[in-house]
């Protein structure tokens, strides 16, 4: 069974490569990163094939909400989750909302969405 495969959009690519770092060496899971809108558009037009879009909250500014609502409609169903320090501001406007400052909670969410793709060691009998 292939891994789950995500979009991670960081405005900053020292946050990128933390999101990234926790997913890929921690979790197991699959990433691609872009760090502005554009970027993240062209990634998903290249990979539409992507399990989850995960972006930060600074990438949807309050004008950008047509472009955001644009990307979920071309994700037919898959879930965007918004990273955000400030969840309440922020209701509405991702499937998922977590808190940017929690990486952990980010991981619970991909793992219960998309199950542990770290290989399970066999017991000794």
């Amino acid at each position: 069974m292939p891994r789950p495969t995500f979009i991670i959009a960081e405005p900053e690519p020292f946050g990128a490569l933390s999101a990234r770092k926790l997913v890929i060496e921690t979790a197991k899971f699959n990433v691609i990163t872009g760090y502005s809108k554009g970027e993240l558009i062209e990634v998903f037009e290249r990979f539409p094939s992507v399990d989850a879009v995960v972006v930060h909250r600074d990438l949807i500014a309050k004008a950008m909400t047509e472009s955001i609502q644009e990307l979920k409609r071309a994700m037919d169903g898959k879930p965007l989750i918004l990273l955000s320090p400030n969840l309440p501001e922020d209701a509405g406007q991702g499937d998922y909302l977590v808190d940017s400052h929690e990486p952990e909670e980010l991981l619970r969410l991909l793992r219960k969405l998309f199950g542990d793709p770290r290989p399970v060691e066999p017991t000794a009998t």
